[in-house]
């Protein structure tokens, strides 16, 4: 047990990484039969989507009394409670995505009307905003009380915001395989291709913006979970009702207007994203 505890506190992120994968892709597997979650329904659905989504909050919270101890889980609960970060910041974390998606929606519909964001054609508005925003609490609070709540303070201790984001963003994606069929098209490859795109050419973008919302916020661990709650409920709300080589379309297009937020974010602030310090006065 002192050696196992030991090796968890020298190798603390890829200790997390191991246990957050173990337990959200194992207990997929042991949950139900099948592979994707694509293929389950009901209340099965629900428990296989609550066990996978166990593995970053679980792994996060017992990974945080593990290396920390008591003033980790207590610095751990101020970050969570940090609500005083000015007004901004809660547009920012909270409208992002909506707007940026809904752009990119409207601008791809000018070619097809079935780019047009899926609610639009709900018979039912206001059960998709319902279980849209439900499922966005849902997987911001379990994902982010480990991603941000335990990886990113400790990813930025040695790397910059660009490199955290797209490390971490890299990881995320491959989290999420699981929850992707991989079946839906005539073509296998074409499906492989969707779930490649949809997984790790947007996450890593969105990602880097979320550790600039952090850490312009210093270490609001609750407006993390309200950006991810927001995308996840927009994503959910708001995709639109196309398959195949129109999903590529628009999950690429989606990732490149990511980007150029991202590049205009780092232009605003001279060319960087993490905070430099200032510059001293030449006597």
């Amino acid at each position: 047990m002192t050696t196992i505890r030991g090796f968890i506190k020298s190798h603390p992120l890829l200790s997390y990484f191991v246990l957050t994968f173990a337990i959200s892709w194992g207990g997929l597997i042991v949950v139900g039969p099948g592979r994707f979650l694509g293929a389950k329904s009901g209340v099965l659905f629900l428990s296989v989507v609550l066990v996978g989504l166990a593995g970053p909050s679980v792994s996060g919270i017992l990974m945080t009394g593990l290396v920390d101890g008591r003033t980790g889980l207590s610095e751990f609960q101020s970050r969570l409670l940090k609500w005083r970060v000015g007004a901004r910041w809660y547009a920012i974390a909270l409208l992002s995505a909506p707007l940026l998606i809904t752009a990119v929606l409207l601008a791809l519909s000018l070619i097809s009307p079935k780019f047009l964001p899926g609610i639009l054609a709900s018979d039912d508005k206001v059960s998709v905003l319902l279980i849209g925003i439900v499922t966005g609490l849902i997987a911001g609070i379990f994902e982010e009380l480990g991603w941000t709540g335990f990886v990113i303070p400790r990813m930025r201790q040695r790397y910059s915001i660009l490199s955290t984001g797209l490390i971490l963003g890299l990881l995320w994606g491959a989290w999420h395989y699981p929850l992707f069929p991989t079946s839906g098209t005539s073509s296998k490859a074409l499906a492989l291709a969707i779930v490649l795109v949809r997984l790790f050419a947007w996450l890593p973008p969105y990602r880097v913006l979320m550790v600039w919302v952090y850490d312009r916020t210093n270490g609001s661990l609750l407006i993390a979970i309200l950006m991810h709650a927001s995308l996840s409920a927009s994503m959910f709300i708001l995709h639109p009702l196309v398959t195949g080589v129109a999903i590529l379309t628009y999950v690429l297009v989606w990732a490149a207007a990511l980007w150029v937020v991202v590049g205009a974010v780092a232009l605003a602030q001279g060319g960087h994203l993490s905070r430099q310090p200032p510059r001293k006065r030449v006597a």
